[in-house]
């Protein structure tokens, strides 16, 4: 695959921007008038093309990974970000959520790094999901026990209850197998047998808290109506909907707009669905105007073709 971590990453960042002017919107809002294109102010009143801490973290995650792979400055990267404006679009933090905050305030104190995450059931919002992909180049060859391993140490920096971290593992696991060149629904149920297989093998979490992925990994999520897909910001809500909008669309934009249009968390499931669709449907697919529009394009790029030259090579 050509270019696949700029498709990817700019797939991040892109559905993020779409969705930023209208966070918060319902989908009933959306539905009598949908983003068609990037719009400018709205929830955020930011310029057109900004991104939130979606993108910003998920791209400082991709900077650090072009150093090679160490959780503790991964962590001290987020630090950077929240105290001091790293890779944000205009210099300063406008959106961060509450796990996220709390995490990255023990990192600054000095807190060790992995024990920094949430790990209640209250601290399951999409965070760690909602950064996760620029891992998936870095682990692609590991055996899956040091790929598990490895997601869990990434999500864990700011959330680390076993539901986000299998949330970012069943999301990488498909992305591997679309990585691979499969076909979606071939891929689909690759990861579903694969995760589970895994899952079964390795005690890690109680059979209560498998259940909750059974839309997931026992059914066909792109068979759900849209009324059974929720789009806040809960770390399996936000999974499932990504996943729908993804395997029910034809194209990257397709994909993105469903998920923007969505309402409620909408950075985050267009970035979630951005980062699986933009490796799907390659960079070519997504629309030059958007690219165009987008902050920090050239940074982001450079960065892209940096850690493409590390990790794919």
């Amino acid at each position: 695959m050509k270019d696949v971590v700029k498709s990817g990453i700019f797939g991040v960042c892109i559905g993020d921007a779409l969705g930023v002017p209208v966070e918060f919107k319902s989908r009933e809002q959306l539905k009598n008038s949908p983003v068609i294109k990037m719009l400018e102010f709205g929830t955020h009143h930011q310029p057109i093309g900004t991104w939130s801490d979606d993108s910003s973290l998920t791209l400082c995650l991709a900077e650090e990974l072009t150093k090679g792979y160490d959780q503790e400055r991964i962590a001290q990267s987020f630090v950077k970000w929240y105290k001091y404006g790293h890779w944000t679009p205009h210099g300063k933090v406008f959106d961060i959520g509450i796990a996220t905050r709390q995490a990255i305030h023990k990192i600054s104190k000095g807190y060790t790094t992995y024990l920094c995450g949430g790990t209640s059931e209250r601290d399951n919002g999409n965070g760690s999901l909602m950064r996760i992909l620029p891992l998936l180049f870095y682990i692609k060859g590991f055996p899956i026990e040091k790929r598990f391993d490895v997601i869990r140490e990434v999500s864990s920096i700011t959330h680390a209850h076993i539901r986000s971290v299998i949330s970012c593992f069943i999301y990488l696991e498909f992305s591997l197998e679309i990585l691979k060149g499969k076909e979606k629904f071939e891929a689909y149920q690759v990861m579903q047998m694969t995760v589970k297989q895994f899952l079964n093998n390795n005690p890690i979490c109680s059979q209560d808290e498998m259940d909750r992925f059974d839309r997931v990994l026992n059914n066909d999520i792109f068979e759900y109506k849209e009324d059974s897909i929720s789009s806040g910001g809960y770390v399996l809500h936000s999974l499932e909907a990504s996943l729908w909008c993804f395997m029910k669309s034809e194209s990257y934009p397709e994909a993105v707009l469903r998920a923007v249009n969505l309402g409620e968390d909408t950075d985050t499931t267009g970035a979630i669905t951005g980062g699986i669709a933009g490796i799907y449907y390659g960079f070519e697919n997504i629309p030059e105007e958007w690219v165009s529009e987008l902050v920090r394009r050239g940074d982001i790029e450079k960065l892209c073709n940096k850690l493409e030259n590390k990790l794919m090579k």
